[in-house]
């Protein structure tokens, strides 16, 4: 089984990915680092290098690439993937993926990226907290559509990462 987690950046993808990937003892794939590896650059290199455009191109081919390969594993993909090209069509049609969308709130969302918002591309040109809570609320009425066509939504708040891998594995078996 492959499980793919979606969600908003800050939504915990990552860190509940590395955890759910332990306790299921498969391994454990970050977009980002995948992206990473194969460009030989950082994603920031890639957005003031070479634009969004090309990193979004070279995120789909990423995506398939990972997605093809036989083993189980569980990926963190980047807040935008499944909402750009036929990425999300591409991930549902998988027989063996599962998808989970890590569904946060505004507010939370807001807390967590203002912090860290200078290592984030999309994110740097933002100065306050309600410039960053009204991009984030634009790009999730923009990607809710493909969000929800996950086969699960779990809801994610404040909680400790181990509540939010338990909430998984309870959907999963």
């Amino acid at each position: 089984m492959k499980i793919v987690l979606i969600g908003y950046m800050g939504s915990g993808k990552s860190s509940v990915g590395n955890k759910l990937a332990e306790v299921l003892k498969i391994p454990f794939k970050d977009m980002d680092a995948e992206i990473e590896k194969n460009e030989g650059i950082s994603i920031s290199k890639i957005f003031s290098e070479k634009g969004e455009i090309y990193f979004r191109k070279v995120e789909n081919r990423v995506l398939k690439k990972i997605l093809t390969q036989s083993e189980a594993f569980v990926l963190a993909t980047g807040g935008g993937t499944p909402c750009y090209g036929d990425s999300m069509d591409f991930i549902l049609e998988q027989d063996d993926v599962v998808t989970v969308y890590l569904k946060t709130p505004l507010e939370v969302l807001t807390m967590r990226l203002f912090s860290e918002k200078e290592n984030r591309p999309l994110l740097t040109h933002l100065k306050t907290e309600e410039d960053l809570n009204d991009f984030i609320r634009k790009h999730l009425f923009e990607r809710g559509f493909y969000y929800n066509q996950s086969e699960m939504i779990i809801d994610v708040g404040s909680e400790k990462i181990v509540k939010t891998v338990e909430k998984i594995l309870l959907k999963l078996f």
